[in-house]
């Protein structure tokens, strides 16, 4: 089983947009727009990607920040149609490598809803570190989510 990481294209807009309504429904991800991410798409700053397994499309990324001045890549989201097959950890490994082999970043960083330790459990053993918590800082209908901040460092990921 090998994943590879393409751009995005609009054609690929209903599989994701179909995704991550999906995903919504576990309050481990928000839903967007098509028109959010066509926007995406447009964006310099940005970098949509998808997910294959064998040119079958099984899920997505968003990277932000692909100008930042301080190489700082927010790694925005990534929704894997398929759970509970490895798909999630070699996607996160391929992202760690686009971040810092081909983006330069020093620092890749995400935020994962609090109660997602699953998640959280992925991205510590590839080498995240939990830099903090923001309390309650998302609505979710009446109640209030937190979400924690975690990163990885370019000295980190080389000495892995």
């Amino acid at each position: 089983m090998s994943l590879r990481l393409r751009p995005t294209t609009e054609k690929d807009l209903p599989f994701v947009v179909r995704i991550e309504s999906e995903a919504a429904a576990t309050r481990f991800v928000s839903s967007q727009t098509r028109g959010e991410h066509e926007d995406y798409l447009a964006d310099s700053n940005v970098r949509h990607l998808i997910i294959e397994n064998e040119e079958k499309p099984i899920g997505y990324v968003i990277l932000l920040g692909l100008n930042d001045a301080n190489e700082n890549v927010e790694f925005r989201r990534v929704v894997i149609a398929e759970k509970g097959k490895g798909y999630g950890r070699q996607a996160v490994r391929l992202i760690k490598k686009i971040a810092f082999a081909e983006l330069n970043a020093h620092r890749l960083w995400l935020d994962v809803k609090d109660f997602n330790t699953r998640a959280r459990r992925l991205y510590e053993t590839e080498g995240f570190v939990a830099e903090g918590v923001w309390r309650e800082c998302e609505k979710n209908g009446d109640a209030r989510e937190s979400l924690v901040f975690m990163s990885i460092l370019r000295s980190e990921f080389e000495n892995e």
